[in-house]
């Protein structure tokens, strides 16, 4: 039992950055109406009521594909397809608008649930439903009428902002009209990109049949910037089915062109997925961003928080020496920070000492999610540069458990009178941590 909450302390306290980080942002996601054809509706309003309770405001982008594909069946109608376009006739319009009023009332009627001892036991969330879209018909294109078929022309940002700042959920269906009150049917991908540029969201999310970007060799790709996802749709054959990777590739590099911060393509087929993508370091799906996510750098004043959450457990454990709010604030300057999407995952100080051109390297951590990648050598070498640009002819650290991590990494123990005097008068004999040194070539 101890060991069980411990393991569930440790979880929450990892994820607890990206609680932080995503709190009152927005985010558009967009399911697929495969999503809900596979009954995977009530797992997804589950997660995006706890998404709602963290503070993040959510506008819900329903597609309908299927459902209108069964209303066309009953009809006797066949679809008709071009250009990854629907061809929408009055018979295929009738369709979907019969999909759209039964997927709104089944949608609404899941974020009404409240049962106890599920995961919507006291949640109360609203939902808002509205004419936000102004849309325009994609006309005749190679000779085909797509009639009722069209493209989002305007969004009616503002309201949808203040039905978010109430805290209610907003839901849209893919359908647009016009001036003249003509209605159209949209694309899914294109209003969920669309809203997310109007809004300037933090993340458009397609929750999709597709896995994600994958290479040549069938490898996921976790993260794209938004010039190799170019570079890869320049590659790919024209998106001739909506269901086509390249189809919402196409949309996510669209949104975020558009001055969205993320997008993301996550697989609808695996439980959770959307948790899973915002908070795990890794993600379980693509991410396109408009610059690489990952970087080292100097710590500054804001990252102050940041660094005690990451070090605190290994302080609580006895691996590192407890610091405090304001010994890391007084020392800010000495620090450096991996990031991931805004979120600190690891840290190392460089505390000089001129006089003996040496410098110790302390409280270098990862965070235990990050852990197995080769993060915390790149906070080494970078430290290891800083220190040559010092004129430092040394590094050392102090070590209480991870000795052979680091005499790996070209470290030999020394005894602690090695050590500069001004250090060696403040060495914790209680704590008898193993002395380091590395020689900087």
């Amino acid at each position: 039992m101890f060991e069980d909450s411990s393991r569930f302390v440790g979880w929450l306290r990892s994820v607890a950055p990206y609680i932080h980080a995503h709190r009152g942002k927005t985010f558009v996601v967009a399911i697929a109406g495969e999503l809900i054809a596979a009954g995977g509706l009530n797992a997804l309003v589950h997660d995006v009521a706890l998404l709602t309770a963290m503070g993040v405001r959510i506008v819900l982008v329903h597609g309908f594909r299927p459902q209108i594909e069964a209303q066309l069946r009953e009809k006797g109608v066949g679809s008709r397809y071009a250009h990854g376009m629907r061809v929408t006739d009055a018979i295929a319009l009738d369709a979907a608008q019969e999909a759209a009023g039964q997927l709104r009332f089944e949608i609404e009627a899941t974020f009404s649930q409240g049962l106890p001892n599920t995961p919507m036991a006291g949640a109360t969330l609203r939902v808002v439903s509205g004419n936000f879209i102004t849309a325009r018909p994609v006309g005749v294109i190679d000779g085909l009428d797509f009639q009722h078929t069209g493209l989002v022309r305007k969004v009616d940002a503002p309201t949808i902002q203040r039905a978010l700042e109430y805290g209610a959920v907003v839901l849209m269906s893919p359908f647009g009209f016009s001036p003249t009150g003509e209605a159209f049917n949209l694309s899914m991908e294109d209003v969920a990109s669309s809203v997310a540029a109007a809004l300037k969201a933090h993340k458009l999310i397609l929750v999709t049949e597709v896995p994600g970007v994958v290479d040549d060799a069938g490898e996921l790709l976790q993260e794209l910037t938004v010039a190799q996802a170019e570079s890869m749709l320049a590659r790919l054959p024209d998106a001739q089915q909506p269901t086509d990777t390249a189809f919402y590739l196409r949309h996510a590099v669209r949104a975020v062109r558009a001055g969205v911060g993320r997008a993301h393509m996550i697989p609808f087929s695996l439980d959770g997925s959307l948790l899973l993508e915002l908070f795990t370091h890794d993600g379980v799906g693509s991410m396109i961003a408009d610059e690489h996510l990952e970087h080292l750098r100097e710590a500054g004043s804001d990252d102050v928080g940041g660094i005690l959450h990451l070090i605190e457990p290994l302080e609580t454990e006895g691996v590192l020496v407890k610091r405090s709010r304001t010994e890391i604030e007084r020392d800010i300057a000495s620090y450096t920070v991996l990031e991931h999407d805004g979120v600190i995952f690891g840290c190392a100080a460089l505390y000089p000492y001129p006089e003996q051109k040496t410098g110790e390297m302390a409280a270098l951590t990862v965070a235990p999610s990050a852990q197995g990648q080769g993060d915390g050598e790149r906070i080494l070498k970078r430290i290891e540069q800083q220190a040559r640009a010092l004129k430092l002819q040394s590094i050392f650290v102090l070590t209480t458990r991870t000795m052979h991590w680091f005499i790996k990494r070209g470290f030999v123990p020394v005894e602690r009178d090695w050590l500069p005097e001004a250090r060696r008068l403040r060495y914790d004999d209680q704590r008898r941590s193993h002395v380091l040194v590395k020689r900087l070539g």
